[in-house]
């Protein structure tokens, strides 16, 4: 463990601690009473600072920002990243969607894919779903190991905590490198996402995003939290913090979300590059010749 991390999680009440003590029953999937009121505006406010702290981040070029989002189905991932991010210039920006992965992603080691994906300096990354898949879907589908051709028998308790264990260590060695990592689980009620599945059944418009196969995997609900709940503890760390975001309001989680970014970026003290005397010498020479013409 490092002595001074580089980047150090934004406290929040919604911060998975970093001694493995997080159990999902004492999580709500609904804001907290005392703090409902007017996430619209507070959406908002967040928004313009992050247009002005992007801004910064891209100027600064020393820092990247990786965001990974995971959660159940119709747990708001797609919505939450387009409103949270909806301010910002695209060209400081880059979203990955990872699914099921292809027959060139299956010949590398699971991390691979999602490597070749981190944002570059002075860039925000957002990973819609991840590497994290890896001791989600699969670890409550293990058969899906076998499309992996690993050398060796897959599917123990050994095995499922050595993934963990590569997940903690390369996020610990990015951190190191200058990433600031924000993970975001969107914790939705099994209720809840079967309003959302109707909604998607009842409202043409939505026909679209509905996949039968997501209400197959309600029947794995209690396995899915097992799994969330034992990668969360394993990999929440101060340098690549989890956040248990209460995802049953849209509203209030795309808020909480928003503001947990732009605290983590003012953290970085980032400032506008100064020029040196050599480059000041040139922007004399660039101001007379304009001057001339």
């Amino acid at each position: 463990m490092p002595t001074r991390p580089l980047f150090t999680a934004p406290e929040s009440v919604f911060l998975v601690p970093f001694d493995g003590s997080f159990h999902l029953e004492n999580t709500s999937t609904s804001p907290p009473d005392e703090d409902r009121r007017h996430p619209k505006k507070r959406l908002k406010v967040a928004e313009r600072q992050l247009d002005d702290l992007q801004r910064l981040l891209l100027a600064n070029k020393t820092w990247s920002l990786l965001l990974v989002f995971q959660g159940m189905d119709a747990s708001g991932k797609d919505s939450t990243i387009r409103a949270v991010m909806s301010g910002i210039s695209p060209t400081g920006c880059q979203v990955f969607n990872f699914k099921r992965p292809t027959r060139t992603e299956l010949a590398h080691d699971f991390l691979w894919r999602t490597s070749r994906s981190l944002p570059e300096r002075g860039r925000i990354g957002i990973f819609n779903r991840s590497q994290y898949e890896e001791v989600l879907v699969v670890r409550v589908h293990p058969e899906i190991l076998e499309s992996q051709r690993l050398p060796y028998k897959a599917d123990s308790d050994e095995f499922w905590n050595e993934r963990l264990e590569s997940i903690r260590n390369q996020e610990q060695h990015l951190a190191r490198n200058g990433v600031a990592i924000l993970k975001f689980w969107l914790n939705i009620s099994k209720d809840e996402q079967k309003d959302r599945f109707l909604s998607r059944l009842d409202e043409p418009r939505k026909n679209w995003k509905f996949n039968p196969d997501d209400v197959a995997e309600r029947q794995h609900w209690d396995r899915y939290m097992h799994a969330y709940e034992e990668a969360l503890n394993a990999t929440s760390r101060p340098w690549a913090p989890w956040y248990a975001i209460p995802a049953d309001s849209k509203p209030y989680m795309r808020a909480a979300i928003a503001e947990i970014i732009v605290r983590s970026l003012s953290s970085l003290n980032l400032r506008y590059p100064e020029p040196d005397a050599t480059a000041l010498v040139g922007f004399g020479e660039a101001r007379e010749k304009l001057q001339e013409e």
